[in-house]
């Protein structure tokens, strides 16, 4: 017997995906090819999202940094920002991102809100359905999963795009990608 909850899942992101613009994928591909260095950061579950994609991209090797690591250097001019932030105003990335405009580097994010401080500081966004404590009900597609959890669902799968159209950029098979994998498990 199917698990019903699962295939609810399932359907959510499926209906989810037709909101998500290639162009948008894109144009957020590009800005990271053509950034020196690569920052990610997310908070909660979509900062789990976006560290994954931050490895990722690390596989495909970027120079990545996630901001609050011990190793992380400044960020600065020419470099790009990546933030993964459900309601595109969450008070220490809306900082982040502050700090980076500031400072000359470039904004990505991928939001649910486009029109809200992140968004609106940003070169490339990726505009998801969802809803989020912040900003409630009122998505594309309803959901019966906890607040968030759709977002972050789909920003994981759409991080993954983006990683496909990016290896697709760069010419790199997959035994690239494992040359580049971590081996001190």
């Amino acid at each position: 017997m199917k698990c019903q909850n699962l295939q609810t899942i399932l359907s959510e992101l499926e209906q989810s995906a037709d909101f998500v613009s290639e162009e948008e994928i894109e144009v957020f591909a590009q800005a990271i090819v053509k950034a020196d260095r690569v920052f990610v950061a997310g908070a909660g579950r979509s900062g789990f999202a976006a560290n994954g994609f931050a490895n990722r991209l690390m596989h495909l090797g970027f120079a990545v940094y996630t901001p609050g690591a011990p190793t992380t250097p400044p960020i600065g001019k020419g470099d790009l920002l990546v933030i993964g932030s459900g309601s595109g105003r969450t008070a220490g990335l809306v900082n982040m991102a502050n700090k980076a405009q500031a400072v000359g580097a470039d904004i990505a994010t991928v939001t649910i809100d486009p029109g809200q401080t992140i968004g609106s500081m940003a070169q490339a966004v990726i505009k998801l359905p969802g809803s989020t404590r912040l900003l409630g009900e009122g998505s594309e597609v309803q959901t019966v999963q906890p607040v968030g959890t759709l977002f972050e669902q789909l920003s994981w799968l759409v991080y993954d795009s983006i990683v496909m159209t990016l290896k697709e950029m760069t010419h790199q098979s997959f035994d690239d990608l494992i040359s580049r994998h971590g081996n001190l498990e």
